[in-house]
């Protein structure tokens, strides 16, 4: 099963905590010093907070999967869409391990696809990728050419 995910980057943790915990009626399943996460049935979402950028608002979107086939299921649904996917296989982001691929869409928002296999004791690398991704996007791509960039060394 899919679940929809949705990073925000805010600029007071506490704050936006108390927010989230009051809009789902419910509190985050991981809270750190920097990260806040709410793994909600109703809406199915793996909704998160970070203060790991600058400028607040939305980081990017992702979908999370439950087993690694589905990973490679949701791959070959960005292919049909004619987008340039980076699989970074195995990696470390949001307090979590993870096998995930990146892309970004037309409008340039940086999408993640994802197979959790572990928890991390380490925020990780990804808020650095994402904002490579953004910068790089517009660089190398234009819409109507129908490709993305992103230049991600796999690790």
């Amino acid at each position: 099963m899919k679940r929809l995910h949705v990073h925000l980057s805010v600029s007071d943790l506490e704050a936006s905590i108390g927010f989230y915990n009051a809009l789902f009626q419910a509190t985050p399943s991981v809270v750190k010093s920097d990260y806040a996460k709410w793994m909600l049935d109703d809406p199915r979402v793996n909704f998160a907070i970070s203060t790991k950028r600058q400028e607040a608002g939305l980081d990017h979107f992702g979908i999370q999967v439950d087993a690694s086939e589905e990973l490679k299921e949701v791959a070959e649904h960005l292919r049909a869409a004619e987008m340039q996917i980076v699989d970074e296989g195995a990696t470390t982001c949001c307090y979590a391990k993870s096998e995930k691929a990146w892309v970004v869409d037309p409008q340039g928002i940086p999408w993640e696809t994802f197979f959790t296999t572990g928890e991390a004791t380490v925020y990780g690398e990804d808020s650095d990728k994402v904002e490579s991704a953004r910068q790089n996007q517009s660089a190398c791509c234009a819409p109507e050419e129908k490709q993305v960039f992103l230049e991600i060394e796999a690790k």
